[in-house]
């Protein structure tokens, strides 16, 4: 096939490639949004604390390892130990007054505060771990906020699942823009690939200059949707530092793989089946397909 008929960098190569980014783009956003609401997730579940209110007959050297045997259970995340002084100052720095003041002593207990790991942070694990920690220990109370982890579980499952459809829907209008744009791009070579077919080149010499085409499309258009998409995520993270939690490497990395492997594959596919279907006609098809 000549240079002539056949230019990689063309205008017809730079707009499949500009029209495969915007598509691109538009499914690693839903792909970014879909595993940062799970990041959102874990990061919302894993700071719901329990609170167990420690004994006043507690010794310290009692306390210390209480604690260290929480750091070694599976459901615990990290443990904050506050003492009752602690927990005086904090109140009184909140409330603008002491209340030792007021009542002679000082009303608080001493606690060890406890972040779970967000797979233990459910209705039917809560449970069991509160009867484990009070075991444990010369312990008053566990104070866990059960409606607060039920409501964030439901409506994290809601948002998941609209994402999810979400994703699928456009995975689907993405094949299709994809394979109508390379559609169009072939449709303007079906007589030259007719011609290559009559003069006795077999189907896969044909095929090879367009595979190799539409797979520099998807790597060209999946380099570009990944650049714009990184630009995007370090300005929400410089714009909000909070983010970072939500907005990582991990995170970012598994969406620019989707965005470049859904291109390579998708634009490679739809050209792969578009010559298929035009080394398929017959000369007088040609005219009207």
């Amino acid at each position: 096939m000549s240079n002539k008929h056949y230019s990689f960098f063309n205008m017809q190569f730079i707009t499949s490639c500009i029209s495969t980014t915007m598509v691109l783009l538009l499914l690693g956003m839903v792909v970014f949004f879909v595993l940062s609401a799970g990041n959102l997730s874990v990061y919302v579940r894993e700071n719901i604390c329990f609170s167990a209110l420690l004994s006043d007959k507690m010794r310290e050297t009692d306390i210390m390892k209480l604690q260290k045997a929480l750091d070694a259970q599976p459901y615990v995340k990290a443990t904050t130990y506050i003492s009752k002084e602690q927990a005086l100052q904090e109140e009184t720095e909140a409330m603008g007054t002491d209340p030792q003041e007021f009542i002679g002593y000082n009303p608080f207990t001493a606690s060890i505060e406890i972040q779970l790991n967000s797979e233990y942070a459910n209705s039917d694990s809560l449970a069991w771990i509160e009867k484990d920690i009070l075991k444990r220990g010369n312990i008053q109370e566990i104070i866990y906020p059960e409606a607060l982890v039920d409501t964030v579980n439901r409506n994290v499952q809601k948002i998941s699942a609209v994402l999810l459809a979400l994703a699928a829907l456009l995975m689907v209008i993405s094949f299709s823009l994809i394979n109508n744009t390379i559609r169009l791009t072939i449709y303007a070579k079906r007589f030259l690939i007719h011609t290559m077919k009559l003069v006795g080149a077999d189907w896969s010499f044909i095929r090879r200059p367009f595979l190799i085409r539409n797979l520099w499309v998807g790597f060209i258009s999946g380099l570009l949707a990944n650049g714009l998409l990184i630009t995007g995520g370090h300005w929400l993270v410089s714009y909000e530092p909070q983010l970072i939690h939500i907005i990582n490497t991990d995170t970012m990395l598994m969406v620019m793989g989707a965005v470049m492997i859904f291109g390579i594959c998708i634009t490679v596919l739809c050209a792969y089946i578009s010559i298929n279907r035009y080394l398929r006609m017959k000369t007088d098809t040609l005219y009207y397909a």
